[in-house]
């Protein structure tokens, strides 16, 4: 063999293991490339992880003052119901027996109203009863004597009357049914309103004067 042909063959030799190894080292350029990516993301999904983390624990932190927060406050209306309820229990003995007392006035007053129309029942069935005076007049200028219009009943009212309340600055006047025994069916009357048929006119200091129909004009003490 010549030396020329033995020296292309080491350089042929030479040049195939050159380009096997510059294969594996691209080869093993490409896995260490690939390594990396994947270390980058497991890193960035042990970042996100890491915060998703911290973000539960500060949750649970926030959770667990509002707990105790929600614990206190729950302490504190106990507290509250179990100083209110005896104070609930005297103001409705002493509400009931305000109105105990005036159903009792009302039933009074209803007494009262009926004795003074039967009074005016008789007073005018004795003027029908009495015979007329047959005297003539003694001139014809005499005028015919007037006759005294009786003075009109208070009527009672369908309601009683309660208390005068302040709202705001104007006054109310609080009255419920005479036989009521709760709080809902109180009402309060401003001036120009109105119950059943009875119209409040004028809250006066010490009195009521409301308009009724058909009747003249009725005042009622405040108690």
């Amino acid at each position: 063999m010549k030396a020329s042909t033995f020296q292309s063959l080491i350089v042929g030799l030479l040049c195939l293991a050159a380009a096997g190894l510059s294969g594996g080292l691209y080869n093993q350029y490409q896995r260490m490339a690939e390594l990396q990516s994947t270390n980058t993301q497991y890193r960035q999904t042990l970042d996100t992880l890491q915060r998703d983390a911290s973000a539960l624990k500060d949750t649970q932190e926030k959770l667990q003052y509002a707990l105790k927060d929600l614990k206190q406050v729950v302490d504190s209306g106990e507290q509250q119901t179990n100083t209110l309820d005896p104070m609930l229990d005297q103001w409705a003995q002493e509400i009931q027996e305000l109105r105990d007392g005036l159903a009792a006035r009302a039933t009074t007053a209803d007494m009262t109203a009926l004795r003074a129309r039967l009074e005016h029942v008789e007073q005018q069935f004795l003027e029908l009863k009495s015979p007329p005076s047959t005297s003539p007049p003694t001139s014809s200028a005499t005028k015919p004597k007037q006759r005294a219009h009786p003075k009109p009943v208070p009527l009672s009212p369908p309601f009683s009357v309660l208390s005068v309340e302040s709202r705001g600055g104007e006054r109310f006047l609080a009255v419920a049914p005479h036989d009521s025994r709760s709080l809902m069916e109180v009402r309060l009357l401003h001036s120009g309103e109105q119950l059943d048929t009875w119209h409040l006119k004028v809250l006066e200091p010490n009195s009521a004067i409301f308009a009724v129909a058909d009747q003249p004009d009725q005042t009622v003490h405040l108690p």
